[in-house]
């Protein structure tokens, strides 16, 4: 494990964008499966999704959820000194996706932008990436964007998310703490095979095929080896967590929410029970927007707990796991900080 501190960084806001558009998992499924489907709603928790229109894509939900974010914040477009956009869905394979987010936005041409490939651990990755450049005040203002367009039709997992997030550097600042952990020896675990430079797209990867619970699917679609993905995330992330509480020289009762990465309902809540939390502090919004990739934590935060945040400090313990195989939590202590309703785009 990776354990680090970085003081001197303010949470200054952060905001969330879903697309309009609603997927049931029950009602809008083949009526051959819809039996089936039901069972799998019942076991995973997730009932409807959000997914992008024809002409959407994770940087335009990034981009909606920024200008909210930077108009509430009443912060100026020549105040941003970097910009990291962290997602496994870009424009395109080059050039990344900050890039282009960066002249979209009217950022200053002296902004730094980049990219990181990571998707279900990204948020707490992401905020200390940023908040570590940030540490030493040369960046006085910095945007993280998280998020993706992962959603689909037949599978019922995932929805589609952008949001932003504003860190700001200011002496007076409580520190966060991180955890952060990566083990590649699973890598295939969550995998999109075809696509790279190992396995180029082909013929053979847009010819579907019928699979055996007679839905038609694609050769270049996400592979997910379900049991290797609940045994990762139940062993592995408890452990992280208390350790993190322990390198923080937290006690549990002083962490006013957890927040989870939105997997599903079984994975999530044999964490929350070895852990011991009190269901109270643990929202979750898997019911109503699915697993939304890294955006999940920062989506939860802004359906569930908006209201609490905006009242008073509150000391927030994140943790996002899966893609890499990889797990990264971080404690974050919030106050005086704004947070835009929930932006539908």
């Amino acid at each position: 494990m990776a354990q680090a501190i970085v003081r001197n960084v303010r949470y200054a806001g952060m905001a969330s964008c879903v697309p309009r558009r609603i997927l049931s998992n029950i009602k809008d499924c083949p009526p051959q499966i819809r039996s089936a489907r039901e069972r799998i709603v019942r076991n995973i928790g997730i009932e409807t999704r959000r997914i992008c229109s024809e002409w959407q894509y994770f940087s335009d939900l990034a981009f909606d959820a920024t200008e909210r974010l930077l108009a509430e914040l009443n912060w100026g477009r020549d105040e941003i000194d970097a910009l990291i956009v962290v997602t496994q869905s870009p424009d395109y394979l080059i050039p990344g996706t900050a890039i282009i987010l960066q002249n979209r936005l009217q950022l200053k041409p002296t902004t730094i932008a980049f990219d990181i490939n990571l998707g279900c651990s990204a948020y707490a990755f992401g905020l200390h990436v940023l908040g570590a450049m940030m540490a030493s005040g040369g960046i006085r203002k910095g945007m993280l964007l998280v998020g993706d367009k992962a959603a689909s039709v037949i599978d019922p997992l995932f929805s589609d998310a952008g949001t932003a997030t504003a860190l700001e550097y200011d002496p007076d600042a409580p520190p966060m703490y991180f955890d952060l952990n990566s083990d590649g020896s699973g890598y295939e675990a969550i995998m999109l095979p075809a696509g790279g430079h190992r396995e180029p797209y082909g013929l053979q990867h847009a010819l579907p095929f019928k699979d055996d619970d007679g839905i038609w699917r694609s050769p270049s679609a996400l592979v997910l080896d379900g049991p290797a993905v609940l045994s990762f995330s139940t062993q592995r992330v408890p452990p992280a967590v208390r350790n993190l509480l322990e390198f923080a020289q937290c006690p549990v009762a002083d962490v006013d929410y957890f927040i989870f990465h939105q997997a599903n309902k079984m994975i999530n809540e044999t964490i929350r029970k070895k852990l011991g939390l009190d269901p109270d502090k643990v929202p979750s919004t898997l019911h109503d927007f699915g697993n939304t990739s890294g955006a999940s934590i920062p989506v939860t935060m802004t359906a569930r707990i908006r209201d609490a945040l905006l009242e008073g400090r509150k000391k927030v313990l994140m943790s996002g796991f899966g893609i890499g195989l990889s797990w990264g939590s971080c404690i974050v202590d919030i106050e005086n900080a704004v947070f835009p309703e929930l932006i539908e785009s």
